[in-house]
């Protein structure tokens, strides 16, 4: 915690201190006259150098706003952490410059930070998000490698976007607040997509999949690539499976829920674990698509500069994102699975809202 700014010593004060130095010690007028010790040494240590009490001339000007004022730009600040200094020179109405304003803001431990792409997230998803968290707070570590993670997801030559940068402390709480979070869709330059899935230390199938993902598209990949997957793990003695997927209308449709109805290893049909909606951040796999995307771009750093036909680079995407898949090592895959007790009590924290994953 910083300290407290001493003030300067009143002229009174000066007297008292002069009139008690010849006969007590300076620790002496310190506890008479509830003054530091410290502070009294200083004082008497100049009067004897320059011969007179008055304060040097303070450099610089003097400070052009008041606490009340500073107080007015940290309350704005923070209630508009969209805003560029520009604009919140006229929200605060403090007679005060954009240096000034980012001074105070400076002060007080704020600066500009990069907002955080998360799913857009109203108060409807943030409770059914909470609900969820709740009913699977029990489940341990050994329960979530049981379940086959799965997601699309699109592998582009460069997914870099505009930032967007926001006022806030330095603090997870207001990282993490929902006005401080840059929500994402799912719209953008798709170049080619794939499926994958894995189960606790075991990757699964990586499909590239050629043009629009509908039902049909979706209930071949399962059919093709999910279901001799289940039948390895049972092959392995592997067989209370549970399946996961997000909501999108794709994967909530009749024939894929139908299908899925169909699946049964070992004798036994799969679950199918409800998912909240909106919630990218419970879902390992996710991690996994950007650990992919970072070694894809660090094994072919040409990546981003491809030149040629949409089906060319579709398939030199699809050639290099399945030898970085395969490559995953088995040690990423537990820390993931290690990390969903932690993710649901954070998301149980955050009261359904933002979490850090």
């Amino acid at each position: 915690m910083a300290s407290e700014t001493r003030k300067e010593l009143s002229q009174w004060d000066k007297g008292r201190i002069e009139g008690r130095h010849e006969y007590m010690t300076d620790a002496e007028i310190g506890r008479e006259l509830h003054i530091p010790r410290q502070t009294i040494s200083n004082f008497l240590t100049r009067l004897r150098t320059r011969h007179t009490s008055e304060n040097l001339p303070r450099p610089g000007r003097p400070r052009i706003t008041t606490k009340a004022q500073d107080k007015r730009i940290i309350h704005a600040t923070l209630t508009h952490t969209h805003e560029p200094f520009a604009a919140l020179q006229n929200i605060v109405n403090v007679p005060a410059s954009t240096s000034t304003i980012r001074r105070r803001l400076h002060d007080d431990l704020i600066r500009k930070w990069r907002a955080l792409d998360r799913a857009l997230l109203d108060k409807t998803h943030a409770k059914k998000r909470l609900a969820w968290a709740k009913a699977h707070q029990h489940l341990t570590r050994d329960d979530w490698a049981k379940v086959v993670w799965s997601d699309e997801c699109p592998i582009q030559k460069d997914s870099a976007r505009r930032q967007m940068w926001v006022f806030r402390h330095q603090t997870k709480a207001e990282k993490y607040a929902p006005q401080n979070v840059r929500g994402k869709t799912k719209e953008g330059d798709l170049v080619q997509m794939v499926w994958g899935c894995f189960m606790g230390n075991k990757l699964g199938p990586i499909v590239s999949i050629t043009g629009h993902i509908n039902s049909d598209a979706y209930v071949t990949t399962l059919r093709d690539h999910l279901t001799p997957f289940l039948e390895a793990l049972a092959n392995d003695g592997i067989t209370d499976i549970i399946f996961q997927q997000d909501n999108s209308p794709v994967h909530s449709s009749k024939k894929t829920r139908e299908f899925l109805e169909t699946v049964a290893i070992g004798g036994k049909k799969i679950q199918i674990i409800e998912w909240p909606p909106h919630s990218p951040d419970m879902n390992p796999i996710e991690n996994l698509w950007a650990y992919l995307k970072l070694e894809l771009n660090r094994l072919y750093p040409d990546t981003l500069f491809l030149h040629g036909s949409h089906p060319h680079i579709c398939e030199l995407l699809s050639e290099r994102s399945h030898k970085v898949w395969w490559s995953i090592a088995e040690g990423i895959l537990d820390r993931l699975i290690d990390s969903m007790p932690h993710r649901v009590q954070a998301l149980i924290d955050a009261k359904g809202w933002y979490t850090e994953y």
